[in-house]
């Protein structure tokens, strides 16, 4: 169902399927919880927007970065893509981290979404690998995931030929982590 675009469900069943080997009455009762849920909503679908989000009420800090290791820093665009062809899309990001999501083990769980102008094509959900003790760290892992996912979406859409419209905005809702 998640592969089908059902993402509402991604992180119960990421949840649940840690206890595909030995499943007890409790998590038979979840699993009918998340199938209610889907056939509540079945009629839900993702809508394909090809306009391009209206990013102008978002405030850009732009920070000096010729005093850190990052000065020369800039996106590596591969010799042998494409030349690119179409209508430029603007690639949008989301993370978030659910921190201590699972009470045994204490990880935290990241989610993103990656957004192609207003569509979303891409998502994830799973627990981290490390167990963080504070916010800022699992919001920092969640935000190293959504990065390096969208450096590899921007890479894929290169050899597509797809142009893609300036820099990915990509939002969190922890201030620190952002900043």
């Amino acid at each position: 169902m998640i592969q089908i675009g059902r993402f509402d469900i991604q992180t119960a069943v990421m949840s649940l399927s840690r206890f595909r080997a030995m499943l007890r009455q409790g998590h038979l009762d979840r699993v009918k919880r998340i199938h209610q849920h889907l056939s509540e909503m079945r009629h839900s679908a993702i809508k394909i927007r090809a306009d391009a989000p209206d990013c102008s009420n978002i405030p850009v800090k732009l920070h000096g970065w010729e005093c850190s290791c990052c000065a020369d820093a800039k996106e590596e665009i591969p010799s042998d893509a494409p030349a690119p062809k179409g209508k430029p899309v603007t690639m949008t990001s989301f993370f978030d981290a659910n921190p201590h999501h699972d009470l045994v083990s204490g990880r935290s769980v990241t989610g993103v979404v990656h957004q192609l102008n207003k569509t979303p094509v891409d998502w994830c959900s799973k627990s981290q690998s490390t167990v963080e003790t504070a916010t800022f760290c699992s919001e920092h892992v969640a935000a190293r995931t959504c990065t390096e996912q969208v450096i590899d979406l921007r890479l894929v859409l290169r050899h597509l030929g797809a142009p893609i419209n300036g820099p990915t905005m990509v939002l969190g809702d922890h201030e620190s982590v952002i900043n």
